[in-house]
């Protein structure tokens, strides 16, 4: 899914950039709210296992890969798909420039498929949800669509830059990452139900739920 150097025109580029650094910016917002002892160490965890994930790459006709992501991963485990875009910025800098693996150029691009599409899209589709189908069907199901989409944004931005023809793009990395998307949801509900079972502290929602218990306990004591 990495889109390499070269394959983007530069003002395309560009365009993606602006995205990223907007997005950076409301990230570092929420990072300077959110995160604490314990999220700065869980948030190095996920970004050495996401970067040890997109390692195992499998190769794509016109000249991309696929493999696994873990945007879902991440965005679920925060609740915010704003760690998703600090986590892909830094890991995909890394790779870019010492593992030849994306491009400096098209970082913007690759961080925008990758953390920004995935991390919203698996946020959100497992709120919408978790409810009607429960929450490991909504895990699965969320972390499977945020890959499949972002792969699909890939063959987009390819056709637009005029790398490749847009149906046989879609066609291959579509098939390609709902393969791969499989293997993706199975491993994200296996994460995150195991960080529920062991260490359900490290999960934001359920942060999130003892405050809100907390803040509903002090309102009653307070009214009685």
């Amino acid at each position: 899914m990495h889109i390499p150097n070269g394959f983007i025109p530069l003002w395309q580029c560009a365009i993606y950039f602006v995205i990223l650094i907007v997005a950076l910016y409301f990230s570092q917002k929420w990072a300077r709210k959110n995160l604490d002892e314990k999220s700065v160490p869980l948030m190095a965890v996920l970004a050495a296992g996401i970067f040890a994930i997109m390692s195992m790459n499998i190769p794509i006709a016109f000249g991309t890969s696929g493999h696994m992501v873990g945007g879902a991963l991440v965005a679920l485990v925060f609740c915010a798909p704003e760690a998703a875009v600090i986590i892909f910025t830094l890991v995909l800098l890394v790779q870019a420039l010492f593992f030849g693996d994306g491009g400096i150029t098209t970082i913007g691009a690759n961080v925008l498929n990758m953390g920004i599409i995935g991390g919203f899209v698996g946020l959100f589709t497992f709120k919408a949800l978790r409810k009607s189908i429960g929450k490991i069907a909504a895990i699965g199901v969320a972390s499977w669509l945020s890959i499949f989409l972002a792969s699909e944004a890939v063959a987009v931005e390819m056709w637009l830059a005029g790398t490749f023809p847009l149906v046989p793009g879609l066609e291959m990395m579509g098939l390609y990452h709902a393969l791969i998307g499989i293997i993706e949801a199975v491993l994200t509900v296996v994460v995150i139900m195991g960080l529920e079972s062991v260490r359900p502290d490290l999960l934001a929602w359920n942060r999130k739920k003892n405050v809100e218990e907390t803040k509903s306990e002090s309102m009653e004591a307070a009214a009685k």
